[in-house]
């Protein structure tokens, strides 16, 4: 089925397509913007027919000895999503910030990144997992190197060197798993493991695990994330920021709730516990900070704190809490990012102590804010809090009270971290207007289209807030697929 090559094959041919046309920037985004658009409406045809779990077994090769792409509910919406914020993200890009003229290879490498992603979505055995991770983290190390800029050296020589191990810690697992099984197919795995003894089944399951939370940026190997993300464009960091962890977080979901369902109450209680951590440690590393940039990538350690802990009680609707998570998540946390980027570009910096009083200046702007960061925070009736209801009613109804206060709190200091940045950015004067008399804002040239970015996911954030019940019909529906098995 062609249709289901499409989401790799796509943003494939338009990276090589786009290295032709290096030398032509206005032709390059052009080309980009239409294969984003091409990308989504494949993304739609999948997402209708979803239902019918179609895949395809490259070289006529059967399950489980050839390479197969597969798509359920559950890879669907993370494709839909995907397509999405590349879209949203090449529009922001058409924007004339201030920023710095983007290199002829960086939208190269963009859809290269998209086409590990994509890849990694629609893999239906673990083999694959590993060598479309390993495209991800190829054009993403570009992506954060090719500015040349001492920090951006920097932080791709800490970003390799923290998730290098995790890499390789998948390569050893899938062996071992491949050792121990003799299969990689997720539905000839499923059948395979259930005969190992289940010490064997736990420490395989393990590798697995903690290479997974490495990539997705858990409690305590997320290291790689805050030391590197903030160096990148915002652009391409609300993109990073909105899709790499939550691979690893999918990864997660799909082996824990479909492949090997562990029937094991230590490994729930251990991965509850990071869960707890991760929360913690990534909401304090936030409220610690002053560049909103830094801020909100150690914001993106604590909410990925909340989906493991969906992935960790386990269940359908525990999945299906986690599935509605990862969707509102992606879409609040790009559209914070990018709106950051706004407000640098009229106040002069990231940086919160250096800026203020754009509420007199650009009220627009922070009623824009406000969506996502109350959403992030979990106020009623926004996203953030139906996630966090379905959530919470899970580890209530399993009796993880303090499992629960954990949450409750990260929430409150999430309060805090964005009121930090709406009382510094937009209600305290700017420290220059003493100075200068009257503040004005920085000119931009042409904002339209990153407002117009801004106001789509905005728009997507207030729909799934008004009517969650759209979502969390799908995303139970998704969770019972599932539950039962490949």
């Amino acid at each position: 089925m062609l249709w289901l090559v499409m989401p790799v094959l796509l943003p494939l041919l338009t990276a090589a397509l786009l290295v032709l046309l290096r030398n032509r920037a206005s032709m390059q985004m052009a080309v980009s913007l239409v294969a984003a658009v091409a990308m989504l409406l494949v993304a739609v045809v999948l997402l209708s027919h979803a239902d019918a779990a179609p895949q395809v077994a490259f070289g006529e090769w059967p399950a489980p000895y050839g390479i197969v792409f597969a798509v359920d509910r559950l890879s669907a919406v993370m494709l839909a999503v995907t397509a999405l914020m590349t879209l949203v993200t090449l529009v922001y890009m058409c924007a004339d910030l201030g920023d710095a003229p983007r290199h002829p290879l960086l939208l190269s490498l963009l859809f290269g990144m998209i086409a590990g992603v994509n890849g990694a979505f629609l893999t239906a055995d673990i083999f694959n997992w590993y060598v479309w991770f390993e495209v991800m983290l190829i054009c993403s190390l570009g992506l954060l190197a090719i500015g040349q800029r001492g920090a951006q050296l920097d932080a791709a020589f800490k970003y390799m060197a923290l998730n290098l191990p995790g890499t390789l810690l998948m390569l050893f697992a899938v062996a071992m798993v491949y050792g121990a099984t003799g299969q990689l197919n997720f539905a000839a795995l499923h059948e395979a493991q259930a005969p190992l003894p289940q010490g064997t089944g736990m420490w395989l399951l393990a590798l697995l695990v903690i290479a997974f939370l490495v990539k997705a940026g858990a409690f305590p190997v997320f290291a790689w994330l805050p030391a590197s993300y903030h160096t990148l464009p915002v652009p391409l960091l609300a993109l990073f920021a909105a899709l790499l962890t939550k691979v690893g977080a999918y990864a997660l979901l799909r082996i824990l709730g479909e492949v090997f369902q562990p029937d094991i109450a230590l490994v729930q209680e251990v991965l509850g516990w990071l869960a707890v951590a991760t929360m913690v440690f990534g909401v304090i590393g936030a409220a610690y900070h002053w560049d909103m940039r830094r801020i909100l990538a150690f914001h993106i350690i604590s909410q990925i704190g909340y989906i493991l802990l969906a992935v960790a009680l386990g269940g359908v609707l525990a999945d299906a809490a986690g599935i509605f998570y990862i969707v509102h998540h992606i879409i609040v946390k790009a559209n914070l990012f990018l709106i950051a980027g706004l407000i640098c570009a009229y106040a002069g910096s990231h940086d919160l102590r250096k800026i203020g009083g754009l509420y007199n200046a650009k009220p627009w702007l922070a009623l824009l804010f406000a969506v996502p960061a109350l959403s992030l925070v979990g106020i009623p009736p926004m996203s953030g809090f139906w996630a966090k209801l379905l959530l919470l009613r899970e580890t209530i109804a399993t009796g993880h009270v303090w499992w629960t206060v954990a949450a409750l709190l990260v929430s409150v200091l999430t309060m805090y971290s964005m009121m930090k940045i709406w009382l510094e950015a937009f209600v305290k004067a700017h420290p220059n207007a003493a100075e200068e008399g009257l503040w004005q804002p920085r000119a931009v040239s042409r904002p339209a289209p990153a407002v117009l970015a801004v106001v789509i996911l905005a728009g997507l954030t207030l729909w799934i807030s008004v009517w969650p019940q759209a979502l969390y019909g799908f995303a139970q529906a998704a969770a019972e697929a599932l539950a039962g098995g490949p």
